[in-house]
């Protein structure tokens, strides 16, 4: 969530480490005005290299494809 403090190294290391886990993100923008909330979810998907894929109020759904994919170990 970006807060009063806005887009800050620490919103944007831990959206760093949630895309590598998770693939797709939302991040609520509960900054300023609209202008305000664009700039700021534009400029975190810069720094964590991902894209918007979907934005509705506040609320950006951030995606960036895993470098590894995880795989499944079956029992023998």
């Amino acid at each position: 969530m970006l807060g009063n403090a806005g887009l800050t190294d620490g919103v944007v290391k831990e959206l760093d480490r949630a895309l590598q886990d998770h693939e797709l993100v939302k991040v609520a923008a509960r900054v300023g005005d609209r202008a305000s909330r664009d700039t700021a979810l534009g400029d975190l998907a810069l720094r964590t290299s991902s894209e918007i894929v979907q934005r509705i109020g506040h609320v950006g759904l951030f995606y960036r494809r895993r470098a590894e994919l995880a795989k499944i170990l079956l029992p023998d």
